[in-house]
């Protein structure tokens, strides 16, 4: 995951009063697994589908 759309993803919590793991409740995964994706320790298929379903939810 690139640091800018990290970012994104972080300033839109934020901005949404949403925590961490209701954004990984919402994507059906684990906290911990939520922060290696947008940290960029996971980058397989999986990850990147699940990139794509946090953008459908944030609208980003």
């Amino acid at each position: 995951m690139s640091k800018d759309l990290e970012i994104q993803v972080r300033s839109e919590l934020i901005r949404r009063n949403m925590k961490h793991g209701e954004l990984a409740e919402a994507l059906g995964i684990s906290g911990p697994y939520l922060s290696d994706i947008l940290a960029g320790k996971r980058s397989g298929p999986k990850a990147q589908e699940h990139i794509k379903h946090i953008k459908k939810i944030l609208n980003i």
